[in-house]
């Protein structure tokens, strides 16, 4: 028997509820919402149309703060409360702030945690604080544009943000009211948006220059699945760089020192940004600038000399794209087309770089400002449960290996860089120590052997292992990192089931060249990381064999040992100990050979009392089955 759908005369059936939902580019310096509409994408404008809402928050004495300011001359005449390009300090600490403090007029205080915080004449706000004020002018846009509250956004991230940015990220969106669905690259963004457009099967470079941040990705585009194969980029290096060449060489130009006035610097910058902007599409541009004594400077800027000037910016973009290859075991060859995305790649030179790069003109029919937050909708309708049946798969990738603390100082990495996620790891360790009762969980980020040399993320303990020798006891460290791309790490005794875990959570991102040289080192030291591994093992087997040795002739040596036996032993055991901090693992090797040859009858014999003493006292038949 089959069922039929009845409906009162005259009525339509009912179709499914359309629910709000919408994709988020929060950019460094413009941001876009945009949403599913008729089963199109379309980003959604403000009450004049404008399309771009400005990343630039104002904060006032007394009432809200403005968000979107499009008279950019608040930046000039009151730069202190007047905060634009937020998206750098997201996830950073003090320490990395100071590093770009010469970059930008705010006063940065640190607060609790060692968050910093931007002194404003309304008070003191983080980044994410400042962040969360563009997203809910981001809500307020997409709600009045779609009747009624959105249920859930996809907001875009720099597939280079590392935990702490993408934690912030998520921080700010939560204060703004949003339920965020998912953090999305900002490349597999792109690539949503261009290949659901022109169905393109292949492998695609996605290049993405913004305001503040660079990515490169590459995907392999097949039947549905979008799989990154590798990512790479610098979550400091933009758009804002090539304005500040720009302002440096007006500051030249004009006779300007950078000592002038805070109002008078973000002025030049101004200028600079107009220069940058006209400037991909004319041949020159007229500058007409008041200098603080008052006088008048004009002058242009020819194309010619703006390419020079900005080139050795554009090629530092290039040294992560011969990486990405690398890592994705591809030549640049096998790109069949590549894609350009934020709105610093208007600039013809780029384009043109970008194309001798990679040996293929660049694709720019997509608009290059607005094609991430149109696949961030794309991906919002899906996950929001419009098209339950759509098949498209994203396989995004983690940017740096994450790892534990083994004894030595060394890492053990579980989660190798560029791994697909959602993913989980686990893997079993052991105690070091007879009765070791706890264990201290270090988790490291990067992709040298030595936590020294690594970036540390985390510490938790394990508490209630049972008191046993060392080694026997099991101890799994489980690493999870979800589709957002954030961390989880727990540990479980297996004997008893205690567990304990953290959410990785950290207060600092990582600066602008830390992500260059964790990777760029790994590559430059990897031989002598191989050779500093090797001894730092054989110098914790060393001490291992140190303590099993000195615990076992303090209980048995007199008992079982001649005076002759015994000195023997002591003469190995100290040529071990003179040789254990040395950095010779063959002298290392061969004293602990000689330990082991000078105490294997001590050893034996010590089995045997152990077997004697537990059958002292019982008859053979009470062990027979």
């Amino acid at each position: 028997m089959s069922l039929m759908q009845i409906s009162e005369p005259g009525e339509a059936p009912r179709t499914a509820e359309h629910r709000r939902a919408a994709g988020i580019d929060l950019g460094t310096t413009n941001s876009l919402v945009a949403s599913v509409i008729d089963e199109q994408a379309v980003t959604l404008g403000d009450g004049q149309g404008g399309q771009l809402l400005p990343s630039v928050v104002r904060y006032l004495a007394s009432g809200s703060p403005r968000v979107g300011l499009t008279d950019q001359q608040f930046i000039h005449d009151d730069p202190l409360n007047t905060i634009s390009s937020v998206k750098r300090f997201m996830g950073r600490g003090v320490e990395d702030i100071r590093k770009l403090a010469d970059q930008f007029p705010y006063e940065f205080v640190r607060a609790e945690r060692g968050m910093p915080r931007i002194r404003t004449v309304a008070g003191d706000f983080s980044p994410v604080e400042v962040s969360a004020e563009i997203l809910k002018a981001l809500k307020t846009r997409a709600e009045q544009a779609l009747g009624g509250e959105l249920e859930g956004v996809v907001i875009t991230v720099p597939a280079y943000f590392d935990d702490a940015q993408r934690q912030a990220t998520k921080d700010a969106a939560q204060l703004a009211g949003l339920k965020v669905l998912r953090l999305l690259n900002e490349p597999t963004a792109a690539a949503i948006a261009y290949g659901l457009d022109q169905g393109a099967e292949g492998i695609h470079a996605i290049y993405d220059l913004g305001g503040g941040t660079f990515d490169i990705s590459i995907l392999r585009f097949s039947k549905g699945v979008f799989e990154v194969l590798a990512t790479a980029g610098d979550s400091a290096l933009g758009g804002d760089d090539i304005d500040r060449v720009i302002a440096e060489w007006l500051l030249d130009q004009a006779g300007i020192g950078a000592d002038a006035d805070q109002g008078c610097l973000q002025e030049i910058m101004y200028h600079a940004r107009k220069a940058k902007e006209a400037l991909t599409a004319q041949d020159s541009f007229a500058f007409s600038i008041e200098r603080p004594d008052g006088a008048l400077w004009q002058g242009r800027l020819e194309r010619v000399v703006f390419e020079d000037l900005i080139r050795p910016v554009i090629k530092r973009t290039l040294a992560p794209c011969k990486r990405v290859l690398r890592d994705a075991n591809i030549d640049v060859r096998d790109i069949c087309e590549v894609v350009m995305v934020g709105g610093s790649t208007r600039i013809p030179c780029v384009r043109d770089m970008v194309g001798a790069f990679f040996h293929c003109q660049p694709h720019v029919d997509i608009d290059p400002d607005k094609v991430v937050a149109i696949g961030a909708a794309i991906q919002a309708d899906i996950l929001v449960g419009n098209k339950p049946g759509d098949d498209m798969l994203l396989l995004d990738v983690i940017p740096l290996s994450l790892g534990i603390e083994t004894m030595g100082g060394l890492v053990e990495k579980l989660i190798p860089r560029n791994t697909t996620i959602p993913v989980t790891r686990a893997q079993k360790f052991t105690t070091f120590k007879d009765g070791q009762t706890a264990m201290v969980i270090h988790v490291v980020q990067g992709e040298r052997e030595l936590v020294s040399d690594n970036r540390s993320l985390a510490r938790f303990e394990l508490q209630g292992i049972p008191p046993m020798v060392a080694g026997a006891a099991h101890i799994q460290v489980t690493f999870q990192v979800d589709a957002d791309g954030l961390l989880s790490v727990s540990a479980r005794e297996l004997s008893t089931g205690v567990e304990t875990g953290i959410v990785v959570k950290p207060s600092y991102g990582l600066s602008e060249e830390e992500i260059e040289h964790m990777l760029r080192d790994s590559l430059t030291h990897a031989s002598d990381d191989v050779s500093i591994r090797r001894l730092r093992e054989y110098q914790v087997e060393a001490e291992r064999a140190i303590n099993v040795i000195q615990v076992a002739l303090a209980e048995n040596g007199e008992r079982l040992l001649s005076r002759e036996e015994r000195a023997r032993i002591d003469m190995a055991l100290a040529a071990l100990q003179a040789v254990q901090d040395g950095d010779d693992y063959l002298a290392i090797k061969q004293a602990m050979t000689n330990l082991d040859r000078a105490t294997a009858e001590f050893a034996e014999r010590r089995m045997n009392a152990s077997i004697h003493d537990a059958l002292t006292g019982h008859k053979v038949n009470e062990f027979s089955g």
